[in-house]
């Protein structure tokens, strides 16, 4: 389940074209017709019809956009490709699933996406983010004024824009962490090659590796890093090589061609011991190294 401050963060990255005249506003303007609906009881809990009242809100909206939109308002567009962004599934009139905006009649509604969009101060947040994300100066004015929003700051339209849920802020503050205590702990240099090169403008060619790659393991810890250069990083990651439980370097050395006339071949490292932190706290965990054997199928 996604939670209302998550569907916040959704709406900062909804799938939009982005053109030269800015982001397509189509998603955006629906999501604001739907917001006046459950401010005045009518959006449903389920299931949502495309009616023309529904296209004639829209078409209401979409006369602040029209100056860079040669177009007619088409509410089948986005009532359909919504589906894209999690907020329901499109059906045609018989109910079954609908494959084009032609078809579509009605959208089953994600019950996350509309137990939010019933809450009214997740709907007075949801508005400022849309306004301040997909639209241009001046139509945001007329936006604003249009929802009975007080026009903004700048700075409150640049933090709304910006929106990210505090769980996501969380996850940028452990990976913030994670990156500084582990290339820190190898000293800058990569565990594989023992390549240093720090800059004042860039930082460290070194980046902090997950070992259990932290899409699946959600794991920052840093007995779950390494410090790796990009090559070896890259290399890493695609199973290339690996490590044994004594943080010897195993490479599948059948699994790659290489040419390296002024450096050492990563096939040269296979056996060498990896270099690692001074504290041995900080060295890698033997089930996150078992983890990525097992999945690159080290024996």
């Amino acid at each position: 389940m996604v939670t209302a401050e998550q569907w916040l963060a959704k709406l900062t990255h909804l799938h939009v074209h982005q053109g030269k005249d800015g982001p397509a506003p189509h998603k955006p303007l629906l999501l604001l017709v739907l917001m006046d609906l459950a401010d005045e009881g009518l959006f449903p809990r389920n299931t949502l019809p495309l009616t023309p009242e529904l296209a004639f809100r829209f078409a209401t909206y979409w006369t602040i956009v029209a100056h860079r939109r040669h177009q007619t308002p088409e509410v089948q567009l986005p009532f359909h490709h919504l589906r894209y962004d999690g907020a329901w599934s499109p059906l045609q009139s018989d109910g079954q699933p609908s494959l084009g905006p032609e078809c579509t009649r009605y959208a089953a509604l994600a019950a996350d996406f509309s137990a939010a969009i019933r809450e009214p101060a997740w709907r007075s947040k949801a508005r400022c983010i849309l306004i301040a994300r997909y639209f241009q100066p001046e139509e945001r004015v007329a936006l604003y004024t249009a929802v009975g929003i007080p026009v903004p700051t700048e700075d409150e339209v640049k933090r709304d824009r910006t929106f990210i849920a505090s769980d996501q802020a969380k996850d940028q503050g452990r990976e913030a962490r994670f990156r500084l205590t582990v290339v820190m702990a190898y000293q800058f240099a990569c565990a594989l090659t023992g390549l240093r090169l720090t800059t004042i403008t860039a930082g460290s060619v070194v980046d902090a590796a997950h070992i259990h790659t932290f899409a699946d393991s959600r794991n920052n810890e840093p007995q779950n890093g390494l410090a790796l250069s990009k090559n070896a990083h890259w290399g890493f990651d695609q199973g290339l090589w690996s490590i044994s439980d004594d943080y010897r370097v195993l490479v599948g050395i059948d699994r790659f061609t290489e040419a390296s006339p002024d450096a050492k071949t990563l096939a040269s490292y296979h056996g060498r011991k990896l270099r690692l932190p001074s504290d041995l706290r900080l060295h890698p965990s033997p089930m996150h190294l078992a983890r990525h054997r097992k999945r690159h199928n080290y024996s």
